[in-house]
């Protein structure tokens, strides 16, 4: 445990050791939908990959490490979050194939890429409060809605290049308005807390130039009844499997 400045920072170990990430003690911190991310992004062999708002890193080197053969550039628009991230980078020696960027992603980011994975934020401003961690609010809120970052991020893509989002399961409609017209090919994969549960997460992914209609699939469950992970959701987090599009 260290400190930057006046923010308290941990090193926390992910994917049974392999990865390892500083990340601040307190407000916005690395955990499941960052996993879930990394694990479904299948990128074709050797592509360039791109993650906007990428935090510290979590998700993108988490597909780094499953992935040796992918080019990775992620963009952060927080300071020191950025920095964090390419600390990050260099922690887990993965300097050849990955950089993070400090920027806007949605109005800084330029070229082209292969494959892009995002965690938009939660939220956009409603009046309602707002959480009180400036790094925290950045990571949940934003001020442009989905099918802003979902056009933006589209534009980003080269010809049959896929975009792999992980949201809300409430934001679905709102996910799949904003890819009509723009992506297609879309999979969709409900990530339940327990069996018999409502899904509280959905993973999505579509193509660039694809054409065929909306797949269902039956997604992942997370937990047993008594609260440990499933073995396919240990797996996961453990790096030993990625996701399942089935």
């Amino acid at each position: 445990m260290g400190e930057a400045g006046d923010q308290e920072i941990t090193e926390d170990a992910f994917l049974d050791g392999r990865l390892r990430l500083r990340q601040p003690a307190r407000g916005y911190r690395a955990g499941a939908d960052a996993l879930l991310l990394a694990a479904a992004v299948e990128p074709p062999e050797g592509a360039r990959v791109f993650e906007p708002g990428c935090g510290v890193g979590a998700a993108l080197l988490g597909l780094a490490a499953r992935r040796p053969d992918l080019r990775l550039v992620g963009m952060e628009i927080d300071p020191p979050t950025a920095a964090l991230a390419t600390q990050n980078i260099l922690l887990n020696q993965l300097q050849d194939r990955v950089v993070v960027r400090t920027g806007d992603a949605l109005r800084d980011a330029d070229g082209v890429f292969d494959a892009i994975l995002v965690n938009p934020p939660y939220a956009t401003p409603t009046g309602a409060p707002e959480p009180s961690d400036p790094q925290r609010r950045r990571a949940f809120v934003t001020p442009d809605p989905l099918d802003v970052w979902i056009r933006r991020l589209a534009d980003r893509l080269t010809g049959g290049g896929i975009l792999t989002v992980v949201h809300r399961a409430d934001a679905l409609p709102a996910l799949l308005a904003g890819l009509e017209g723009r992506l297609g090919g879309v999979e969709v994969a409900p990530v339940f807390p327990r069996a018999g549960e409502p899904a509280h997460r959905v993973l999505v992914r579509a193509r660039k130039g694809a054409r065929a209609p909306v797949r269902l699939w039956r997604g992942l469950v997370l937990h047993e009844a008594d609260g440990t992970f499933t073995t396919a959701a240990d797996d996961l987090f453990r790096g030993r499997a990625a996701f399942t599009w089935a």
